[in-house]
């Protein structure tokens, strides 16, 4: 059962992608597997500890940044200690006209796994992105949340699953849960 924090992200998220079309990129997720069901011409996934973008670009046995069209961070960003840093090794690891995904939480639990350090909504992550280097013309960010949602993440177990019959999707935008954007490098 997905989760009721993420039914309208991953709706948004999965058009975006799509529009990529992902058979022709090569793609990084950082720490995730949600960019396995894309069906992308290639994909690696570069899990924390082993992979830390804080520290810098994922190289090859070059001693160069790796490439790539497209680089997924799903709700990967808030545990990061240096989002800052991080995001400008990203961008040195795009090719010119490749997209970097980052998707966030905003007013969800304290989640320390292994810790929890940030919260951006659809500005802030616009402006996350900016600062990481990111052209403002090319970033789209969305966000999506209401007071309902907020609710249910009081409840345990958290995350709340779910529930058609109940949870409404209805958007506030003055109450966001998550946020999401796609930066282009241009």
């Amino acid at each position: 059962m997905p989760s009721l924090n993420r039914i309208a992200m991953n709706r948004s998220s999965r058009r975006w992608i799509q529009e990529l079309k992902p058979e022709r990129l090569s793609v990084c997720e950082i720490s995730g597997k949600w960019g396995e069901q894309f069906g992308f011409k290639s994909y690696a996934a570069y899990r924390y500890p082993d992979h830390d973008i804080c520290a810098g670009p994922f190289e090859g046995a070059d001693g160069k940044p790796l490439k790539f069209d497209l680089i997924i961070a799903n709700q990967v960003w808030e545990h990061l200690d240096r989002p800052y840093a991080a995001t400008r090794n990203v961008l040195k690891m795009l090719r010119k006209g490749g997209n970097f995904f980052v998707a966030v939480p905003f007013y969800i639990p304290y989640h320390g796994a292994p810790i929890d350090c940030s919260r951006w909504s659809a500005r802030g992550l616009r402006n996350l992105l900016i600062e990481g280097g990111f052209d403002e013309a090319g970033i789209r960010s969305e966000q999506w949340g209401n007071r309902h949602a907020a609710a249910r993440n009081l409840e345990t177990p958290w995350p709340p699953d779910y529930d058609d019959r109940t949870d409404d999707l209805t958007d506030d935008p003055d109450f966001p849960i998550c946020a999401w954007a796609i930066a282009q490098k241009i």
